[in-house]
């Protein structure tokens, strides 16, 4: 059975202070159903999926019910998704498989987060429960080990407060460092070229190119880090709707817009060495999504991967098989991922730069990826692309994240 992408929509991602959760889910809901050609109506189940909600605005339950109903969809049945950072892209799964299942024709993957309040220390606290909270010092010594025997220069350390995870991620930074012989500098070229991407996305976060020099002489977050190569705090909403052959020709769309559901799939971790690469869970989940669309990583002509810092990409690029193992960071620094490169990756800006909402973040990826195949992303736009990646990943377990979804898209 064919599934596709018959609509999608996203708000600007951003600090959006005034705006509630269910307005961000409207703007990009209405959007969505512009672009399908759909009305409300027409959409048959929804998942939602919102991470924030209830520790920060204390709505506890049911989140994707009370933002629907003040968007206009009721009635119908309706999931919330929990998965961590990769929650939007678990619902589109969901709404994928409910469709295969013959539960629907029209389903409706939707995410939104408001993240910036006035509390910032609470905001940041929202990551202390994305790894397993009964080993919280066990975790990070075990992750932390992984940076030892990089010399960490004097004054390179943030006095102002930031995720753990932050810390996380410069440990995989140097032991990347070690293994693969990656630079900072070749990091901060991942930044830069995200950055400069999002310069082309009127939907991004920030819009503010940096050169490699500047990402590096910006203010450290923790060695090898910098501040522009971190995402930021983000409000936003993203939306999918999915559907099948018999959806698609009720719906009022052009059919030529609609875009190929190729791969879908997703793998949790599991016990592993650190330098156990093979096994690592995002490897296993892109290895299925290709063998599941009878495609391979040298027919991916641009990708969207979770970069919550640049080291993310640089790992993900790796472990879906783009690139080989250590050879990400010097294909950045040399420009292959860059735009008009080998691979363009993250042509939205990434998180970094367009934005990390949690449960509006991989729909947003999948926003990007939709428009690329279009070939309606502007002067952003990858020529000749027809077949697309998207890596989402979220919290962590052990040497590596606790979830990993990875979709391949088709023209």
């Amino acid at each position: 059975m064919d599934i596709y992408v018959a609509g999608v929509g996203m708000t600007q991602f951003g600090r959006l202070l005034d705006k509630e959760v269910w307005q961000m889910g409207e703007e990009a809901l209405n959007k969505a159903l512009a672009d399908a050609g759909a009305e409300h109506s027409d959409i048959e189940m929804a998942f939602y999926s919102g991470q924030t909600q209830g520790f920060l605005q204390g709505q506890y339950a049911a989140p994707g019910q009370m933002v629907f109903a003040r968007t206009g969809i009721r009635g119908i049945p309706v999931y919330n998704v929990e998965n961590a950072c990769a929650g939007g892209t678990s619902g589109f799964q969901m709404a994928k498989m409910a469709i295969e299942a013959g539960q629907c024709d029209i389903a409706l993957a939707l995410g939104a987060e408001k993240m910036n309040i006035e509390d910032k220390g609470k905001a940041l606290a929202l990551f202390d429960g994305g790894w397993d909270v009964s080993r919280v010092e066990e975790n990070y010594q075990m992750l932390v080990a992984l940076g030892e025997g990089i010399d960490v220069p004097e004054g390179s350390e943030s006095d102002r407060p930031y995720s753990k995870f932050m810390q996380i991620y410069a440990a995989m930074c140097r032991f990347w460092m070690k293994e693969f012989g990656t630079t900072q500098r070749q990091i901060a070229a991942v930044s830069a070229k995200n950055h400069m991407h999002s310069v082309e996305n009127p939907l991004s976060q920030f819009r503010k190119a940096f050169t490699v020099d500047e990402v590096l002489a910006d203010h450290p977050i923790t060695y090898p880090l910098t501040r522009p190569m971190c995402a930021p705090l983000s409000d936003g909403g993203a939306a999918v709707i999915v559907c099948n052959e018999k959806g698609l020709k009720r719906l009022k769309g052009s059919r030529a817009r609609a875009i190929r559901v190729a791969a879908s799939a997703i793998a949790t971790a599991t016990e592993r060495q650190a330098t156990d690469f093979d096994k690592a869970v995002c490897r296993r989940a892109a290895n299925r999504a290709y063998e599941i669309a009878g495609l391979g990583p040298e027919d991916v002509h641009v990708a969207e991967v979770h970069d919550a810092s640049a080291m993310g990409e640089v790992m993900a690029v790796e472990y879906t098989r783009l690139m080989p193992m250590g050879e990400a960071g010097p294909a950045a620094e040399r420009g292959d991922l860059s735009i008009g490169g080998k691979l363009p990756v993250n042509p939205s800006g990434g998180l970094e730069s367009k934005g990390h909402p949690l449960g509006a973040t991989g729909l947003g990826q999948i926003h990007e990826l939709v428009t690329q195949l279009r070939g309606e992303a502007g002067r952003r736009q990858v020529e000749g692309a027809k077949v697309a990646l998207q890596e989402n990943g979220g919290a962590s377990v052990g040497y590596e994240e606790a979830v990993v979804t990875v979709n391949l898209f088709s023209r």
